[in-house]
C-alpha cells in the first residue's frame, strides 16, 4: 500500500474530517478574537535513508497535525547532528522524532520512570524535553524507595497516568527488533534471546560460537557513533560497544534479572548496606590491575556533575569503603528497589588512572565528560578496542584471559547508513549479523527463503518510539496543545504504515514488553476531539492557519 493510500485510509479512520471542514470555521470576525498565528513548526527526524521507518512516521505525524491548521516541516538529519541539536542545544528545536532503546538495565522501570521526567534531569540529563511537575517528582522518588512490589507497582501506574495526562511525550510504538544472521557463520543454538531486547544483545555478542572457520562476528549500524565513552551513551549503537568494552559489577541476564558479573557476589547486610565482593585477577586493557579504588572511583565519577547522564543512578549512594582486600561496602541514603539493576548493572567500571586526570581538567570549565573521547578507550570487558572510526567502523578484539572470554576472535561493526546497502552486505557475506535493520521486514523474510542459512528473528523492544515536543518553546508549553497533537495520531495505522506491522501501539514510557509494570490504557485517535480540545483552550483557525488564544502572540521565529 502506498503512503498516499495509507493517508487516505487514515483520514477515514480519524472520522473523515478534512482541512476544508476546518476552514469552514474561518471568518474575519474570528481574527479579532484570536492571538497571533503559530509559526511554522519544524519536526526533526533521522534521515530517510538511515531510518525509513522513523522518517515515514514523521510524515504521518506531520500530515495529521496539518489537519489542525499547523504549518509543519519534516526535516531529516544524520543521527549525530540530530543528537547534538536535541541533547546539547535544548532551547533551539521545536519537536523531534526520538527513541528510547531497550537496554537490559531498563528491565526495571526505574530508569524510565525517574530519569526521563524527574525535574533534576531537566537541564543536562535525560529530561531533554524540559518537563516539570512536583507531583510526578514525588511519585518517581517514592517508587525508588518502595521495596514492596505491589505498592511499587501502584506508584509506577500512577506515574504512567500522570504522563498520559501531561503529555510530555507523544508515544508512537513499541517496535519489534528485527535481526538476521548467517547460521553458517554463527551457531544458531548459541544466539541468545533476551527478554525485551531480542537476539541483538551482550550475551549473543560475547557468547555466540562460530559455526566454522570464520572467527569474526561482523554486524552493522545504521548510523554513526557519537562517541565510545563509558560516561556517555547517545543511543543504541554506542551502548553495544560500551557493553563489550567495559565491565560492570552486575549484568542483567537473559531472564531480565541482575546477576553478579565483575563482582563475585553481592550481599545485602541490611536495606541500606550491601557488600560487593570482587572477582580476583581483574585487569584493565592496558595491563594494569583493577583495584578497589578503581571500583569506588567508578561510582564517584558520575556523582560530581561531569557525567549528567549517569548521575541519577549514583545519587542514592551515601558512601563507599573498602572492606578487606576484595570487598567494597556500599551505604545508601535510603532503601532502593532498583539499585542492583539500575546502578550496579548500569555503571561502567572505569580506570581511575585514566579518568581522574580527565575529570580534573574539566573542573571549572563548561565542558563535561560527555564531550571527551579517549584516543584509545581502556576498559576491562571481554573485548578491547583495536581501532575505531566513529563514522565508518569499530573493531574489537577478544580478551583471551578475561573471566568470560568471547568465542569469536573479533567483533566488527560497520557503519552502513543506507538500509538497502546493509541488506545487500548480508546477502554478499560482508556482514554476518544484521544487527540494525530499519527497512521492510518482508524483504528479510524473502532473503531467508532464498538463502536458508539466513535466519530472521523479531522481538518486542522494551524501548519505544515517540515524538518529543520541546516544552521550553511555545506552543508546546501548553498541555492542551500537546493533548490535541497526541489525539491526532493513529498509532494502529502507524504500526502498519511505518513499521510494516512489526511494532505494537505505544501509550506509556513503560513498555508493553515489561508486562508486570505496563499500564495498558490506550490513547484514541480522533481529529474532531483534537479540534475541540484546541477550541476549548482558545485556539482558532483563521484562513486555514491555527492561531494562539486571544492575547498571545508568537515570540519565536521559524527555525532555519
Amino acid at each position: 500500500m502506498t503512503l498516499t493510500a495509507f493517508l487516505s485510509r487514515r483520514a477515514l479512520l480519524l472520522g473523515g474530517t478534512s482541512l476544508a471542514a476546518a476552514a469552514a470555521l474561518d471568518s474575519p470576525a474570528l481574527a479579532q478574537q484570536t492571538g497571533g498565528p503559530i509559526r511554522r513548526i519544524v519536526l526533526t527526524s533521522a534521515a530517510q535513508a538511515s531510518d525509513p521507518q522513523e522518517f515515514q512516521a514523521a510524515q504521518l505525524v506531520a500530515q495529521a497535525w496539518r489537519q489542525l491548521g499547523l504549518d509543519v516541516e519534516v526535516r531529516g538529519l544524520p543521527r549525530p547532528q540530530l543528537s547534538d541539536i536535541v541533547w546539547r542545544n535544548r532551547d533551539r528545536w521545536d519537536t523531534t522524532m526520538w527513541r528510547m532503546v531497550g537496554r537490559p538495565e531498563r528491565s526495571d522501570p526505574d530508569e524510565l520512570v525517574y530519569n526521563l521526567f524527574h525535574s533534576s534531569t531537566r537541564e543536562t540529563g535525560f529530561n531533554f524535553v524540559g518537563y516539570q511537575n512536583p507531583a510526578y517528582d514525588a511519585v518517581a522518588e517514592a517508587q525508588r524507595r518502595e521495596l514492596d512490589q505491589e505498592r511499587r507497582r501502584t506508584l509506577i501506574n500512577e506515574a504512567q497516568q500522570i504522563i498520559m495526562r501531561d503529555v510530555p511525550y507523544l508515544f508512537l510504538v513499541y517496535p519489534q527488533n528485527v535481526v538476521a544472521f548467517n547460521a553458517q557463520i554463527i551457531r544458531p543454538e548459541t544466539v541468545v534471546d533476551q527478554a525485551g531486547i531480542g537476539q541483538r544483545n551482550f550475551w549473543t555478542f560475547s557468547g555466540a560460537e562460530p559455526a566454522g572457520a570464520q572467527r569474526d562476528l561482523i554486524c552493522n549500524a545504521a548510523e554513526a557513533l557519537n562517541a565510545i565513552n563509558p560516561l556517555y551513551i547517545s543511543g543504541a549503537i554506542d551502548s553495544w560497544v560500551t557493553d563489550l568494552v567495559w565491565d560492570r559489577l552486575m549484568r542483567v541476564g537473559p531472564d531480565g534479572l541482575p546477576r553478579p558479573w565483575a563482582a563475585e557476589s553481592v550481599t545485602y547486610v541490611n536495606p541500606t548496606t550491601l557488600d560487593v565482593k570482587m572477582r580476583p585477577g581483574l585487569k584493565w586493557h592496558d595491563g594494569q590491575p583493577m583495584t578497589l579504588d578503581d571500583v569506588i572511583f567508578s561510582f564517584q565519577a558520575p556523582a560530581g556533575g561531569k557525567s549528567p547522564m549517569y548521575r541519577p543512578f549514583v545519587i542514592n549512594i551515601a558512601g563507599m569503603e573498602k572492606s578487606g582486600d576484595d570487598t567494597v561496602r556500599f551505604t545508601l541514603r535510603q532503601p532502593s528497589s532498583s539499585f542492583l539493576t539500575a546502578t550496579l548493572a548500569k555503571i561502567n567500571l572505569i580506570p581511575k588512572h585514566v579518568w581522574e586526570p580527565v575529570l580534573a581538567r574539566l573542573e571549572g570549565t563548561p565542558q563535561n565528560a560527555e564531550s571527551y573521547q579517549e584516543p584509545m578507550p581502556i576498559g576491562s570487558g571481554p573485548f578491547k578496542v583495536a581501532r575505531f572510526r566513529l563514522h565508518e567502523e569499530v573493531l574489537l578484539e577478544k580478551v583471551a584471559d578475561h573471566f568470560a572470554p568471547p568465542k569469536f576472535d573479533r567483533w566488527i561493526m560497520r557503519i552502513v547508513t543506507n538500509t538497502e546497502a546493509a541488506l545487500g552486505m548480508l546477502r554478499r557475506g560482508e556482514i554476518n549479523f544484521l544487527s540494525d535493520y530499519r527497512g521492510d521486514p518482508a524483504l528479510l523474510q524473502a532473503l531467508s527463503r532464498q538463502s536458508p542459512a539466513i535466519q530472521v528473528a523479531a522481538a518486542t523492544d522494551m524501548g519505544f518510539r515517540f515524538v518529543a515536543p520541546n516544552l521550553r518553546r511555545p506552543p508546546f508549553d501548553d498541555v492542551n496543545f500537546r493533548r490535541a497533537l497526541m489525539t491526532t495520531i493513529n498509532r494502529n495505522l502507524m504500526v502498519q504504515a511505518a513499521w510494516n506491522g512489526f511494532a505494537v501501539p505505544a501509550n506509556s514510557h513503560v513498555s508493553a514488553a515489561l508486562t508486570a509494570w505496563h499500564l495498558p490504557d490506550q490513547h484514541r485517535a480522533n481529529i474532531q476531539q483534537a479540534r475541540q480540545i484546541l477550541e476549548e483552550a482558545g485556539y482558532r483557525v483563521v484562513n486555514g492557519r491555527l492561531h494562539y488564544p486571544a492575547g498571545r502572540q508568537e515570540t519565536l521565529q521559524p527555525l532555519q
